[in-house]
């Protein structure tokens, strides 16, 4: 197990370079970050511990891959497959749980705790088939397989709704539209093979229109029952719930730009700092916009015109 551990401390390592982060910069630099964000997080709104557990949680959770499980359970025996991944969810959430010691929230803290180490005795692997149903075409593989990785989310996001109307709060149902925007970026994490984009029969400028036009599309679609259940009930507001919906737009569409501004490599340093520079100080967008598309153009155009 100790060699195990030692094999990922070396892979995070490798991954860290590759990113084009030195190790001391790096290991000094994200938590600050971390720091940095989550404190800002706190001040700024007062679901703070609601965004902040779903972030926490999300993270471990990535650990739960059945395939992942189902690997390691070929090497370690049951005793200490399950101390292995107690250990991993632990050390995973050491961040988020001492940053909770930090702010003097220990309801939280203790509820986030029993949660990382629920999830990681919890086997996800299934002897039975079940495709879950998208309202998606196939084309667009992000949110196809995006929204199956997460269709629990939405259920949650759309009940947040309910409660706020319920209990006249705006400010929650704003909230509940945000998460699904937040849920709807993760989307374009994931970096496709070179194939699939060489595949469309697009210039650069077609491919990146088609990628934002799905993008905001479906975007709207599954925000859409929050969006006419909260003009409804909150008319007066509705110029505030417009402009909260804009700016996800504007972030989507930054997202799809940033991800192939890097294409086929994963986003760098820089490019994360900007997006989290904009998620501060949004007028940055101005600039970011304009810099990933450019970036993006040249990155696609040796492989869509080949």
């Amino acid at each position: 197990m100790k060699d195990y551990f030692l094999l990922q401390f070396k892979i995070l390592n490798r991954k860290t370079i590759e990113f084009g982060l030195p190790l001391l910069i790096g290991y000094t630099l994200i938590p600050f970050l971390f720091f940095f964000l989550s404190s800002y997080l706190f001040e700024k709104t007062e679901f703070a511990s609601y965004i902040f557990l779903f972030i926490a949680v999300g993270f471990v959770s990535k650990l739960s891959d059945p395939k992942r499980n189902d690997f390691l359970k070929s090497i370690f025996n049951k005793k200490k497959f399950l101390m292995l991944r107690i250990i991993e969810n632990i050390i995973y959430s050491i961040p988020f749980t001492l940053f909770l010691v930090y702010k003097g929230l220990y309801v939280l803290f203790s509820l986030l705790s029993l949660l990382f180490i629920l999830i990681a005795l919890i086997d996800l692997s299934v002897n039975f088939r079940f495709t879950i149903p998208t309202p998606f075409s196939k084309k667009p593989f992000e949110y196809v397989v995006g929204f199956r990785n997460t269709f629990f989310i939405f259920p949650i996001a759309y009940f947040l709704a309910y409660i706020a109307i319920s209990v006249d709060n705006f400010n929650l149902g704003v909230f509940s539209m945000l998460l699904i925007g937040i849920t709807c970026l993760s989307y374009y994490s994931k970096v496709e093979n070179e194939y699939f984009v060489w595949n469309f029969s697009l210039t650069p400028k077609e491919f990146l229109f088609e990628k934002a036009k799905t993008c905001l599309i479906y975007f709207s679609l599954l925000t859409s029952p929050i969006l006419i259940a909260l003009s409804i009930f909150f008319f007066s507001e509705i110029d505030i719930l417009i402009v909260f919906f804009l700016l996800c737009l504007v972030y989507l569409i930054t997202i799809v730009f940033s991800k192939y501004s890097a294409f086929p490599n994963e986003m760098s340093i820089s490019q994360v700092i900007l997006i989290a520079g904009s998620l501060i100080f949004p007028p940055i967008l101005l600039v970011v916009i304009p810099l990933f598309y450019s970036q993006s153009l040249k990155r696609l155009n040796s492989i869509l015109n080949d």
